[in-house]
């Protein structure tokens, strides 16, 4: 009995010296197994999150040039439009600097471009017309010649040979009649396109030159207020890097025809202005319209005064161009599209096979300008608009608030 008693107290004593018994927190308790959302890098999450956002842009993207090509025979006259305007708001603004009222600025602009069109189309339809019987005779003469050749050359080939050959090509055009009546028509319905096009780029110009600047803060005010300091900036570069290309361009352009076309009417080439024309609008084409329209002056050389013309106009091409390539694009287009020339040819290509000739003809343009619109958001040059100016107090503001009261002095 006395060994129990002594039991039970040494267990009292020691649960009074222990203290109260301590329950384990559950919330403190860290779970062994993760998520898998815990197991993933933190570099495998920036570029999940960087490639959604890069995923959305380009769909984007790609809504927007789907959009552009169902409906290029509207994209296509504004995109001229605003070509053609960043050309002749600077004559515009010129005139009306020097006193000339805006009406009448904006009508000698706008017909003068109208003159300009109509006179290189009265030159071209008047030498075609008026060489019309030499060239006729000129091509018959050489397709004896070719004739000859294939008769009497290294392919010996019989009359009765090419008689077949001819017969085979005019039933072919018989079978395929059908297709060429829908062919007609459709070419009819692109005549008519093209009329409506025109239409659509005069009267497009005609009012971004009346009212251009109200057109783009109407622009501006669809975006939120704090992106409109940058979206304004970044418009205003865009429109002035265009307005350098664009009076660059026809400057080169004009130096490429001049000197293709006089060296083609030098050497008796004929269709020395369609050739002309041709180069110069070919030369709104980087590298590769310079290319067509010199091998077209070559080949036209070659066919109508025979080989010794066709190597000298090749010579001329071959001057003009590198003239353009060292001298012109280097010290006048250099300065004002900061493009690189590989950035040049993909944007060509890509124009190319998104757009067709439209496409190769805006792509550097539209990359120059875009170019220059990135920049200039990038730079943050825009970030000191973004706060507007506190609002001004008047001058007599001040001094109201420190007049003494009236009635203060009488009393």
């Amino acid at each position: 009995m006395i060994f129990g008693q002594r039991s039970r107290a040494r267990a009292a004593a020691a649960a009074r010296t222990a203290g109260p018994r301590v329950e384990p927190d559950v919330d403190t308790v860290q779970p062994v197994a993760r998520t898998v959302a815990e197991t993933v890098p933190l570099g495998m999450v920036i570029a999940g999150a960087w490639a959604w956002r890069l995923l959305l842009v380009l769909g984007v993207l790609g809504v927007l040039a789907w959009l552009v090509i169902q409906l290029e025979y509207v994209v296509i006259p504004l995109f001229l439009a605003i070509v053609l305007a960043a050309l002749l708001v600077p004559i515009s603004n010129w005139m009306q600097r020097h006193h000339v009222p805006k009406w009448l600025a904006v009508a000698i602009s706008e017909i003068g471009v109208i003159v300009a069109v109509a006179g290189l189309v009265y030159l071209v339809t008047t030498q075609i017309i008026g060489q019309y019987d030499s060239i006729r005779a000129q091509t018959l003469t050489r397709y004896a010649d070719v004739r000859g050749f294939l008769t009497e050359g290294p392919l010996q080939l019989s009359e009765a040979q090419l008689n077949d050959a001819y017969q085979q090509a005019v039933d072919a055009v018989q079978r395929d009649a059908g297709a060429l009546v829908s062919g007609a028509l459709s070419v009819t319905s692109s005549l008519g396109h093209v009329l409506t096009g025109v239409l659509l780029v005069l009267f497009s110009t005609l009012f971004i030159l009346i009212d251009g600047a109200g057109m783009w803060r109407w622009v501006v005010r669809l975006f939120p207020r704090l992106a409109r300091p940058a979206v304004d900036g970044a418009g205003r570069a865009g429109w002035t890097t265009l307005q350098n290309f664009v009076k660059v361009q026809v400057l080169v352009a004009l130096i490429d025809a001049v000197g293709i076309a006089g060296g083609a009417a030098i050497i008796g080439v004929p269709l020395a202005i369609p050739i002309g024309v041709l180069v110069f609008l070919g030369s709104f084409i980087p590298i590769v319209g310079a290319v067509v329209t010199g091998t077209l002056a070559v080949f036209v050389a070659l066919v109508y005064n025979g080989l010794t013309q066709a190597l000298i106009m090749i010579a001329i091409v071959l001057i003009v161009q590198q003239v353009e390539g060292h001298v012109l694009q280097p010290l006048i287009m250099g300065s004002v599209v900061k493009v690189h020339p590989l950035a040049v040819v993909l944007s060509v290509a890509a124009g190319g096979m998104v757009g067709g000739i439209a496409g190769t003809f805006f792509a550097v343009p539209l990359v120059a300008t875009l170019n220059s619109m990135v920049k200039h958001v990038a730079s943050g040059a825009w970030r000191g608009a973004a706060e507007p100016p506190p609002p001004a107090v008047p001058a007599d503001a001040s001094h109201a608030t420190r007049r003494p009261n009236p009635r203060k002095g009488t009393s």
